[in-house]
């Protein structure tokens, strides 16, 4: 889990960022796809705008989008994975499941208020503003 923060200023230069961050993911060819992701991404673009004038007291807006490509599921008997890969595989899995549950406690009608697990993985812990709170989410 690596993570960078970096400033941009034009469209050009997050596309940028999107494709050098798309170039450092890591593939890697299982018997189940042959460019196996064996990580997720997240791409977080925050906007902050503000009036161009001198006034002391101005409201900032924000924004945040988040780009999320989720690496699969993966069955370590179909796969045919073994050491770094199966582990690997066990991570995603987990993370997926830490996903998963925190979805299944928003989304219950019944546990309203009740505890969402955002600490059981990293992705949820990234993913903690755009699954609660001001925001819309699309998958």
């Amino acid at each position: 889990y690596q993570r960078r923060v970096h400033g941009a200023e034009s469209t050009q230069q997050v596309m940028n960022l999107l494709l050098q961050g798309n170039r450092r993911r890591t593939t890697e060819a299982t018997n189940a796809n042959q460019t196996s992701s064996r990580s997720h991404a997240v791409f977080q673009i925050a906007v902050n705008s503000r009036p161009k004038t001198k006034n002391t007291h101005y409201n900032t807006l924000q924004g945040k989008l988040s780009l999320i490509d989720l690496a699969g599921s993966e069955r370590g008997n179909v796969t045919e994975n073994r050491g770094i890969r199966l582990q690997e595989g066990a991570k995603i899995n987990r993370s997926l499941l830490s996903l998963a549950n925190c979805i299944n406690a928003l989304g219950d009608k019944n546990k309203k208020g009740s505890f969402v697990p955002y600490r059981d993985s990293k992705l949820t812990r990234l993913l903690k503003d755009s699954l609660a709170g001001n925001c819309k989410t699309v998958m």
